[in-house]
């Protein structure tokens, strides 16, 4: 090349290489803003923190309700940076629990049942007077395979303690590591045997004490079910909480099958969970000496190895517990949503709007029923996750969570509720006798 050309091409270098960096800045800054957009989708920071939305009747208990418990009309302010996640806060309820739980004293309890199973629950006393000075005792049911060692569970307890209740929590047939089974059963979805066994030892130990009914998940149905199965199921009771449950399992097997909110993924984290629980007792329930359910053969065991969902697990060993001929029929009959409108007690139902185990078709099944029952409250906040429902300001949650607070506020307001009917009563029944 002749020495102008040469000129030329450097000159052209030297003023391209200042673009280079250029390029590379536009890069990273749309890198760094698609990381961003991505943190705020997944933690879902632009929702807004508002009070639960509330469905119920007007009716003087829920005026009454309405005035004395502020959390329902108070924003539930969940903690800054990822509260809004309803994924995060199911992931830190599943991993941890809570945060510096509590370690109440209790005394364990046995019941053998009529088929030999041998029901565990702990006995909880309160630690203060209650604020109407009964005696009241919450018999409280814990989600899948959980028991009163949980950590969630002992937050709770040592908070109703202290607010003057006496608790009993069943442990899941099967649930604690430590208990050996005595019987080819396990808990099951809607089994509530064990759970009315702890009921009836309440009432008989404690002749006077009235009971505050509270199930978690799971044991939402099972609580509410036993309530429905019968109308002497509900004597003594004042009042029943749910907590996150599904109410119907043969609509919620669908969606759990779904990749949408990553419920599949949920599904199969807790089919291996329920797995290890029920081959951790595969002699009790599979062992030659075992004289096993006629429907449950060997070779659901093998099925039981390669089960990648809790509806194959149920199918394939749950529902021959009981002797259900289909799946259909063991989600129709274990279901607490042909029993709801058998209860009669103030009801309370809670769920989160961004409960990723939780549908939102499911929640029309609330909706519907509070809107035809004046002793039904639906209340659904925004967040909270299944399970969650953690308070903090930024970043680290409080010990304690908005779900145990609304728990026991809405426990003592319908005891203030039954304690002013009654004096009213007392004032009619007086000025009766005076006529």
């Amino acid at each position: 090349l002749s020495p102008g050309w040469s000129a030329v091409i450097k000159m052209n270098a030297m003023l391209e290489t200042p673009e280079l960096p250029a390029v590379f800045d536009g890069v990273k800054l749309a890198a760094v803003a698609a990381v961003l957009y991505v943190i705020v989708r997944c933690l879902n920071l632009k929702s807004p923190t508002a009070p639960p939305d509330l469905y119920f009747q007007d009716s003087g208990l829920s005026r009454f309700l309405l005035k004395s418990c502020p959390l329902l009309t108070k924003e539930y302010i969940p903690p800054l940076i990822w509260g809004k996640s309803g994924h995060i806060q199911t992931a830190l309820y599943g991993k941890m629990g809570r945060v510096r739980s509590p370690h109440p004293y209790g005394h364990r309890k046995f019941i053998t049942m009529s088929d030999g199973a041998t029901s565990t629950f702990d006995l909880f006393e309160p630690l203060a007077e209650h604020c109407v000075g009964d005696d009241i005792t919450m018999v409280i049911c814990p989600g899948i395979a959980n028991h009163s060692e949980k950590q969630y569970i002992r937050t709770f307890v040592d908070y109703a303690q202290k607010n003057g209740y006496r608790c009993a929590v069943l442990n899941h047939l099967g649930a604690l590591p430590n208990i050996e089974l005595t019987s080819p059963r396990m808990f099951t979805y809607g089994c509530t045997w064990e759970f009315g066994a702890m009921v009836n030892y309440i009432k008989k130990t404690y002749p006077l004490t009235q009971l505050v009914v509270v199930g978690f998940s799971l044991g939402g149905n099972i609580v509410c079910k036993y309530l429905g199965e019968t109308q002497a199921n509900q004597e003594k009771v004042l009042c029943c909480v749910s907590v996150c449950q599904g109410y119907s399992a043969l609509r919620a097997q669908e969606t759990f099958m779904q990749w949408d909110q990553c419920r599949r993924f949920y599904n199969f984290l807790m089919a291996d969970n329920m797995k290890k629980i029920i081959l951790s007792h595969r002699q009790a329930l599979f062992g030659d000496h075992v004289k096993k359910p006629q429907s449950l053969e060997d070779t659901d065991l093998s099925r039981l190895y390669t089960a990648t969902s809790l509806m194959q697990i149920d199918d394939n060993v749950m529902r021959k517990f009981h002797g259900y001929n289909s799946l259909k029929e063991y989600y129709e009959e274990e279901s607490c949503m042909r029993y709801l409108h058998r209860i009669y007690v103030p009801l309370m139902l809670v769920n989160a709007a961004d409960d990723p185990l939780v549908h939102e078709s499911l929640l029309t099944i609330p909706k519907s029923l509070s809107e035809k029952r004046e002793n039904v409250m639906f209340v659904l906040p925004l967040h909270g996750g299944h399970l969650g429902f953690f308070e903090g300001s930024v970043l680290f949650p409080e010990p304690l969570t908005w779900m145990d607070k609304l728990v026991v506020e809405y426990a003592n307001a319908i005891c203030q509720w039954e304690r002013n009917k009654s004096q009213c009563s007392d004032t009619e029944q007086v000025e009766a006798d005076l006529e």
